[in-house]
């Protein structure tokens, strides 16, 4: 039996409803640690609300959550979290560096102002997401690929074991993807666990190792090499799938757990 401490995150029977509604209905769900994970499905599929859910961000109506081994109330700081670009306020007067000293409050109290370690640290995550040289620069006169990028360098001063993204590659250009991209796997290659909502079908073998695919049920969760397949595709987006199918087909080596029905719980 796999022991709740050697996943990233448990879920377990996690619900939210609208009035009478389901959004997600009895969702399981286990992400190894040091996985880089994509969470997708149709328009309307509960992704984005997963996620928030999962934060504490919107109330349930049942399900519990686990990070490493302990209640998410009770892990809070091991988590970082990227929004959506569209739900933020870009027009909110402050400057880069600042926005990014934001995500060292979690550590500092909100009483402790930011100082030298804390700026430092900023100024590090800008240059690693290659806007150092913006730290000035008022928010709202970025592009939407350079918000998301602050956005990210944001998160990784938490120093968080587990990350959850929604849409980060939302309205971004090639080289802005490619880049975040080459940060998630480097913080997978940290031991990090990064969780990411994703729309891109024709991206999910070369960016993810782990998936969820999600219609308020969970359709199937588990290694992209098991998970990712055109029946599973058209369970979850219905209809056909057809560039799967055009695609050759990859020789794909099963990864140790990479069991579909083992995501939590089994599959519907």
């Amino acid at each position: 039996m796999t022991n709740n401490n050697d996943h990233a995150v448990h879920v377990t029977d996690l619900t939210v409803a609208y009035g009478e509604r389901p959004v997600l209905w009895d969702i399981d769900m286990d992400v190894p640690a040091g996985h880089l994970m994509a969470v997708m499905g149709p328009n309307g599929a509960g992704k984005t609300t997963l996620i928030k859910a999962i934060l504490g961000l919107l109330p349930t109506a049942a399900g519990r959550v686990e990070i490493h081994g302990g209640l998410y109330r009770d892990r809070r700081r091991m988590v970082g979290y990227v929004p959506q670009r569209g739900s933020v306020d870009w027009d909110f007067p402050t400057t880069v560096l600042d926005v990014v000293m934001m995500g060292r409050y979690g550590a500092l109290g909100w009483l402790k102002r930011p100082g030298k370690t804390e700026r430092e640290l900023s100024l590090s995550a800008l240059e690693k997401v290659g806007m150092a040289d913006f730290q000035s620069r008022q928010i709202s006169q970025l592009s939407g690929g350079q918000q998301q990028r602050v956005f990210l360098a944001r998160a990784l001063v938490q120093d968080a074991r587990v990350y959850f993204m929604d849409e980060p590659f939302q309205g971004v250009d090639v080289r802005t993807e490619h880049a975040i991209v080459d940060l998630l796997k480097e913080l997978r290659e940290m031991g990090r666990t990064v969780v990411v909502v994703h729309h891109d079908l024709q991206t999910v073998e070369d960016y993810f190792d782990w998936i969820m695919l999600l219609n308020v049920r969970r359709i199937a969760c588990g290694a992209v090499s098991e998970v990712f397949t055109p029946e599973n595709l058209r369970l979850a987006y219905g209809g056909r799938v057809e560039f799967l199918e055009r695609r050759p087909a990859r020789d794909r080596e099963a990864q140790p757990g990479a069991d579909p029905s083992t995501c939590g719980g089994h599959r519907p």
